[in-house]
């Protein structure tokens, strides 16, 4: 489903002064009586609350490596985060694994391995055992990495201000000006030479009038959503000694569900869990709930579903399966865990051939592991992770390139998207949503941004040797390029 939004102008000044009043409200009746209708707002003159060469809007993880690697280039960086800390999903959501190797070897490195290693002084991440042998290559503390990528903010010298959420774009002669936001002391604007769309959703290159596709082909589903969750006390020894109990447990799970007794789950996680208990600081992930991720009412009814879902799984294994008595929900995701929204359209889109053919581009800014992995967007719970068929998987020993062109467009060239919102089609979107491909996405923008600012030119126009010259110094991965 391809969708095209419009926008709204403000004039802006760099002192402060009163913001006008709404004009008037007019009413009409829809088709079923309800009341809708329409607040004309006059021309407004907003207070300029900063000006800067890059703004990066959204401090998730692509957020964070978009506006460090830029900073560290020279650039004057401002980020904005509507959240209480930087992170995203991997702080706020509990989503904390990443995915860093081609099953031979690591392949994703630079800002990534940065983190890791920041994280690694204050133990804070951990190895998988059967490193490097599957893409999934750690496991990480959500509490620790929101110290670790904060500090690297702070120490790149990026203006960080979270509680801020990023509003109405404002875009001049084919060009993003600026970004407005609402501040405790009202309506402000804050004004860059380069913006980059770390939002996650796209929300401002949607409303600065890009196209973008929403959805997967035939129904413009998105993949389903899931509430990660922690527990404490329960006991590994007694749950890994009772595997027919877990089997048995299971199966009633499944018996339940099928009944409409029980909430919908994801099978093989949870037959994971049952055969052998979490630690306490790895997330589960096996709550699913699905819907449309772009309306507030109903993320606010579907988290809420998905909270409750949590504590009908625990008080089950409590009843049922030995060593998880004394089990508690000690924590869920601040937010839901959301894989799919929109994908703004950008100079490539990468799809699932150029995933698991392992395709190489001229653009590279690094590399890509992660499989086909859709959950199912009707909210059962299975993904095609579950079922590891050779044609979803990347082979082994090989990855793809991710292109800088799917970060960029052909509207507003001083506009870019990192993170999930980038170009894809919905079935490269299920691979390349991962965080730490969102970090190469965010580290190669970043950069970009950064070294056409030195050159005076638009992104698209900069180099692309002098960009893959500088992100292979900066430590990334990034060979085989055609």
């Amino acid at each position: 489903m391809t969708m095209k939004t419009t926008r709204r102008r403000f004039i802006f000044t760099a002192a402060s002064s009163g913001l006008g009043a709404f004009a008037a409200v007019t009413q009409a009746a829809n088709t079923d009586g309800a009341q809708s209708g329409v607040v004309v707002v006059p021309e407004r003159k907003v207070p300029v609350l900063a000006e800067t060469d890059v703004l990066v809007c959204g401090g998730g993880t692509a957020g964070i490596t978009a506006a460090c690697s830029a900073a560290r280039h020279g650039a004057k960086v401002i980020l904005i985060e509507r959240w209480p800390c930087v992170g995203g999903m991997a702080t706020a959501a509990l989503v904390n694994g990443w995915h860093r190797s081609d099953r031979t070897k690591v392949v994703i490195n630079g800002l990534v391995e940065e983190a890791a290693e920041r994280a690694r002084k204050c133990g804070w991440i951990e190895q998988v055992k059967n490193f490097p042998r599957a893409f999934e290559t750690h496991w990480f503390d959500p509490e620790g990495m929101k110290v670790v990528y904060q500090d690297m903010l702070d120490e790149s010298g990026v203006r960080t201000f979270c509680y801020l959420v990023a509003g109405e774009p404002v875009v001049e002669g084919g060009r993003i000006r600026g970004v407005v936001v609402e501040t405790k002391e009202g309506t402000r604007a804050i004004l860059a030479r380069i913006v980059i769309d770390a939002t996650g959703d796209g929300d401002i290159a949607a409303k600065a009038g890009l196209p973008f596709e929403y959805g997967r082909v035939g129904d413009g589903l998105v993949q389903g959503m899931t509430m990660m969750f922690r527990l404490s006390d329960v006991a590994p020894e007694i749950v890994n000694a009772h595997h027919q109990d877990a089997d048995r447990v299971f199966n009633l799970m499944k018996k339940l569900r099928d009944e409409g007794k029980f909430p919908q789950f994801l099978e093989v996680a949870a037959r994971g869990y049952l055969h052998s208990a979490r630690p306490p600081d790895v997330s589960y992930n096996m709550c699913p709930v699905a819907g449309n991720a772009l309306h507030e009412e109903e993320l606010t009814r579907l988290t809420a579903k998905a909270r409750r879902q949590v504590h009908q799984y625990v008080e089950l294994w409590r009843k049922e399966m030995p060593g998880f008595e004394d089990a508690r929900v000690v924590q869920t995701g601040f937010s839901l865990g959301i894989r799919e929204s929109r994908r703004v359209h950008g100079l490539k889109t990468l799809d699932a051939h150029m995933v698991v053919k392992a395709v190489k581009q001229p653009d590279a800014i690094g590399h890509g592991v992660w499989m086909i992995d859709i959950h199912d967007p009707k909210g059962s719970g299975h993904t095609t992770w579950a079922d590891q068929k050779p044609e979803m998987m990347v082979p082994v020993g090989q990855s793809y390139h991710i292109p800088l062109g799917m970060c960029l467009n052909t509207t507003l060239p001083n506009l870019a998207v990192v993170g999930r919102c980038a170009s894809s089609t919905h079935e490269g979107h299920s691979s390349v949503r991962v965080q730490t491909h969102c970090m190469v996405m965010g580290q190669g923008v970043g950069t970009c941004a950064a070294l056409a600012l030195n050159a005076g030119v638009d992104m698209a126009k900069l180099d692309v040797h002098q960009l893959q010259a500088q992100l292979r110094k900066d430590g990334v991965y990034l060979e085989d390029v055609p």
